[in-house]
């Protein structure tokens, strides 16, 4: 490590090529999208800024490299602050800024928004990270959904998985948005029927913007319970052709992006997994491999009318190396899973004076071929499995007024889904149940269709309030229709108190593999949610936030045959005979077991500077129950009662910078195993693995290299080398619990070249 680190200094000693580089964006009103002429924007603490032309467009030339505040301003908007605007030579650094409309100038008072900006329809329990917060995450992997790891509310399953827990909900409750577009998993080596996965497809250097929301998002998401992450892609660049090579912890890859012609650009990346070339010299039995695609494509007819196509694509493969007997027995205890998946659509945007009419049509596509061994090398489970949307939906955002506005839309999705599943023959848990299906086949085509209505009004910057609803209709079910009304407020008391409210009803569908087994008798999950919160900003760049949450669940899936299972229990990890395959559904299910959540929360952050300390403290108290069709109420198998995150760092200057991120949690809860093996439904879910914790430290430098960027970094993950029991499982050759434990120590580092 000390010759990384030295190298790293002798080579900032040789290069010290002085450059400058280029700010460009565009700026628009945030409801409407329509370009906002004569905005200031301005470098803070510098005299260089420049001002929006008619198309609302900005340039500003010769800036010095480094990480940059920008400070957008102009009459009748509130003070938008952007920052981690970092400034390099290899290209020019591209900004999508939006300005919310004030109600009301006071005279001597400034109307701002700062460094937290807001969403007008999303009021409350809404995160925002720009893609450096993401980049620079220790520990992270510039995955986006890792990053999420520090928020309030997000559960800590697994140190090798981004399965998301949100606020007691289960893995499968989460919503996944790509520059609009729904995506079923954004993971690798995904869950079917769930959403979690070991590392996420979405290349991070064309992610512009992302937004998590925990809870209480308005009408315009439906089909999901507990959260909802967007993330924005940029642009491609319009001066010329460049890209990117990267090699990281676990993949190397390459970017390219440009101009097509005058109106149009593209951004296209594909990336390899490195780690089976590793695993496979090093001679392990369970070898991973996948490769992702991204591509986008822009094409702005005119100022008001713009089409844009995305191809997303990951494959993924699992090898077994059975060279001998140990490798067969731990082979034999995991569920293997090859997949080919993609999400592909073309939208189309259209504004006009007081708003924006978009369409889209898009389609999704994953393919399963899941399989699990035993010590004979003979098939116990293959699972083959497509799952197909094809989806049409069109939307209106209009401003009805200066501070009114209203959002409309629907959508329509055409359903392919099939399996065909061997499965074992009278297989028994555990807990001593015996599943007696054995194989399934399954070809259908279903049909969903969603609308929402919801109406905003700000009265004097002070109230806001959200009211709307959404119908939903999926036909594969007996009770096909439902509607979920939403309601939420914000009060701001002096612009830097809030009071923020928010209730409603969330439903979300089975998921096509738990009804592969004739289950058409299930409902809709619902939950009815009920958050009150308050913010207070005590400095421009520093706020604290704390909310209390209540989720009343209802209508859950639970198995007649195990009627302690709730599939609230189920989705993370790969599944398999070792979780008794319980989160397949491959049994009968009713809609009967209920549930509920109910914690608070606490979060510190203070946002970058440019350069200085920066950082986020959080802190969650929460506890989960569920109820299956034996009537008693026991924890939900995700909750950790205390999750307690640390996470910042110091920038130096345009060079130098060091993060780090401290997490601790509570060990969820567990069944435990008796001493032949089995497992007692006495005991279910009533131990409690040991505690979570680890610290990860990150040290970034960057070279400009006069038309080049060279960014290098050394990751080190739990640094102190904490043994985290993750799991727990028997060892049948040792006939004692196996505590399966997270890796220990574990540096990595990454480069990438920039031109």
């Amino acid at each position: 490590m000390k010759k990384i680190i030295f190298g790293l200094f002798f080579i900032s000693l040789v290069i010290n090529a002085q450059s400058t580089g280029t700010i460009i964006g565009k700026v628009v009103e945030k409801i409407s999208r329509q370009p906002i002429p004569g905005v200031n924007v301005l470098l803070v603490d510098t005299q260089i800024g420049a001002a929006t032309d008619i198309e609302g467009r900005f340039e500003i030339n010769n800036v010095p490299i480094g990480n940059y505040q920008v400070r957008i301003s102009a009459i009748g908007y509130t003070t938008s602050v952007r920052s981690d605007v970092v400034v390099n030579s290899a290209r020019p650094t591209q900004l999508t800024i939006e300005l919310v409309e004030t109600v009301l100038e006071l005279e001597g008072v400034t109307v701002t928004s700062g460094f937290f900006d807001s969403e007008p329809t999303e009021v409350i329990s809404l995160k925002k990270f720009s893609y450096e917060e993401i980049r620079r995450a220790p520990g992270g992997f510039e995955d986006v959904v890792r990053a999420l790891s520090v928020l309030p509310g997000v559960g800590q399953q697994s140190a090798g998985r981004n399965d998301l827990v949100v606020r007691g909900g289960a893995p499968s409750e989460n919503l996944y948005l790509v520059d609009g577009f729904i995506f079923p998993t954004i993971n690798h080596f995904g869950n079917q029927g769930a959403t979690g996965g070991p590392l996420s497809f979405i290349n991070l250097d064309y992610v512009e913007e992302t937004s998590f929301s925990t809870g209480g998002f308005s009408a315009i998401y439906g089909d999901k319970l507990s959260s909802v992450l967007k993330i924005d892609l940029r642009e491609g660049r319009s001066d010329r052709i460049g890209g990117k090579a990267t090699i990281s912890a676990s993949q190397f890859g390459l970017n390219l992006e440009g101009p097509v012609e005058d109106k149009s650009n593209f951004i296209f990346s594909i990336r390899r997994s490195y780690l089976d070339f590793i695993f496979n010299a090093a001679g392990f039995n369970f070898v991973p491999e996948y490769y992702d695609l991204l591509g986008k494509y822009n094409y702005n007819i005119d100022n008001s009318n713009r089409i844009s196509f995305l191809f997303v694509g990951a494959l993924d493969r699992v090898k077994f190396n059975n060279n001998d007997e140990d490798d067969i027995f731990d082979n034999a205890r995991i569920l293997g899973s090859d997949q080919n998946q993609y999400v592909t659509g073309i939208s189309y945007d259209h504004l006009f004076r007081n708003g924006i009419l978009t369409f889209s049509a898009g389609r999704s596509y994953i393919k399963f071929d899941s399989f699990q061994n035993d010590t004979l090398l003979n098939p116990i489970f293959i699972n083959n499995s497509i799952e197909a949307e094809n989806e049409l939906k069109g939307s209106l955002i209009y401003k009805l007024s200066s501070n009114a506005e209203i959002n409309v839309g629907a959508s329509v999705k055409f359903i392919d889904f099939q399996t065909d599943v061997l499965f074992p023959n009278n297989f028994i848990t555990t807990l001593g149940d015996t599943l007696l299906q054995n194989n399934l086949t399954a070809d259908k085509n279903f049909t969903k269709y969603g609308a929402y209505l919801q109406y905003s009004n700000l009265f004097f910057n002070k109230l806001r309030f959200n009211l709307g609803g959404r119908v939903d209709y999926f036909d594969a079910i007996d009770k096909s229709f439902y509607l979920s009304p939403r309601f939420s407020a914000s009060y701001n008391f002096n612009n830097l108190t809030r009071l923020n409210f928010s209730t409603g009803v969330y439903h979300q569908f089975p998921s096509y593999i738990w009804l592969a087994a004739g289950n058409n008798n299930l409902e809709a999950i619902k939950v009815n949610q009920y958050i009150l919160g308050v913010s207070q900003r005590l400095t421009e760049n520093l706020q604290v936030k704390l909310e209390g949450f209540y989720k009343d669940y209802k209508n859950y899936p639970a198995s007649t045959l195990r009627p302690y299972l709730v599939l609230a229990n189920t989705g993370a990890g790969y599944g398999g005979a070792e979780e008794n395959f319980e989160s397949f559904g491959f049994e009968p299910l009713v809609s009967d077991g209920s549930g509920n959540a109910k914690g608070i929360e606490l979060s510190v952050q203070k946002r970058s500077t440019g350069q200085g300390i920066y950082g986020l403290i959080s802190a969650t108290y929460a506890q989960t129950e569920f109820t299956g069709l034996d009537g008693v109420k026991r924890p939900s198998a995700f909750e950790q009662e205390w999750i307690f995150n640390l996470s910042g760092g110091y920038i130096f200057d345009h060079q130098w910078e060091v993060s780090f991120k401290f997490r601790y949690a509570s060990g969820r809860p567990v069944t435990p195993y008796n001493s032949n093996g089995t497992q007692s439904l006495s005991n279910y879910l009533t131990d409690n693995l040991p505690p979570l914790h680890t610290l990860d430290l990150r040290v970034d430098k960057r070279w400009d290299l006069g038309g080049l960027s060279l960014i290098t970094y050394l990751d080190i993950q739990n640094i102190y080398n904490r043994s985290n029991v993750q799991n727990i499982r028997w060892d049948y050759k040792k006939m004692k619990v196996d505590d399966t434990s997270s890796i220990g120590i574990l540096p990595s580092f990454g480069i990438s070249l920039e031109f």
